[in-house]
C-alpha cells in the first residue's frame, strides 16, 4: 500500500528540504507575489502565530513563570516554516516583544521581561524554533514518531536554556529551580507536544490526498 503522506525519497530533488508552509503557500503563489515577499509574509504570519498562543496564559501559584500557550506556537511555528524562517520568526516575535509591545505572556514587554525569571524561555524559543525548523526540513515531521522527536527535542531546548536562566535570576538551586521552572509544567507541555507532533503528519497527510500530491 502507497502512504498518502509525501515521503523524502519520493520528492522531486528540488521539493527536498521544503516545509509544510511551503505546500500550503505553493510556490507558485511565491512567484507572482515575489520569492522574498513571500518568505517575509510567512516569517510575520509565524510571529503572529506566536503572539496569538502568548495569549493564552496561567499564573502557577509557587513560580514567577507561567503556563502559556508560546511552547505550542514556537514549536509550530518552527516545524512549519523551517529553520532560517523559524529562526527568524521567533526572533521578530522575541524582538517586537523587547522593543516595548504587549507581545509576551500577560501581557508584557520590554527589555526587562528578558532580564526577569522568564527571560531564557523567550531565549530558548528562538533557538527551539530553529532547531525545530532544521528538523522539519530533514523530515522529521512526516511521521508520527519523528515529529514527536523534533518536538521533544525543542521541548528540551527550551529548558536546557529557561531552567538554569532562572536559577540565576531568582538565585535558585538545582532541585529549586526543577521545581519552580520544569515541574509544573510537564504535563501540559506533554499536551501541546502532542498536539504540535500530531498536526504535522496530518497536514503533510492531507497535502498528499491533493490531486497529483499522492
Amino acid at each position: 500500500m502507497i502512504s498518502a503522506t509525501p515521503r523524502m525519497d519520493r520528492l522531486p530533488a528540488d521539493q527536498r528540504g521544503i516545509t509544510i508552509a511551503d505546500f500550503l503557500v505553493p510556490i507558485q503563489i511565491g512567484e507572482r507575489m515575489g520569492s522574498r515577499l513571500r518568505h517575509v509574509a510567512l516569517i510575520v504570519l509565524g510571529a503572529l502565530v506566536i503572539f496569538l498562543s502568548a495569549q493564552i496564559s496561567i499564573a502557577v501559584p509557587g513560580t514567577p513563570v507561567p503556563i502559556t500557550g508560546q511552547t505550542f506556537g514556537v514549536l509550530l511555528v518552527g516545524g512549519a516554516l523551517g529553520f532560517r524562517r523559524g529562526l527568524a520568526s521567533v526572533a521578530l516575535y522575541v524582538l517586537i516583544g523587547l522593543i516595548g509591545l504587549p507581545f509576551f505572556a500577560e501581557g508584557k514587554g520590554g527589555v526587562s521581561v528578558i532580564l526577569g525569571a522568564s527571560g531564557g524561555y523567550l531565549i530558548g524559543f528562538i533557538v527551539a524554533g530553529a532547531l525545530v525548523g532544521r528538523l522539519a526540513e530533514l523530515g522529521w515531521d512526516r511521521r508520527i514518531v519523528g515529529a514527536l522527536g523534533a518536538m521533544a527535542i525543542g521541548n528540551l531546548v527550551i529548558y536546557l536554556v529557561g531552567v538554569p536562566w532562572l536559577m540565576a535570576v531568582a538565585h535558585y538551586d538545582l532541585a529549586t529551580g526543577i521545581a519552580k521552572g520544569l515541574t509544573p509544567f510537564l504535563i501540559g507541555d506533554a499536551v501541546k507536544l502532542l498536539l504540535a507532533a500530531g498536526a504535522f503528519p496530518a497536514a503533510w497527510w492531507l497535502v498528499g490526498r491533493r490531486p497529483g500530491e499522492g
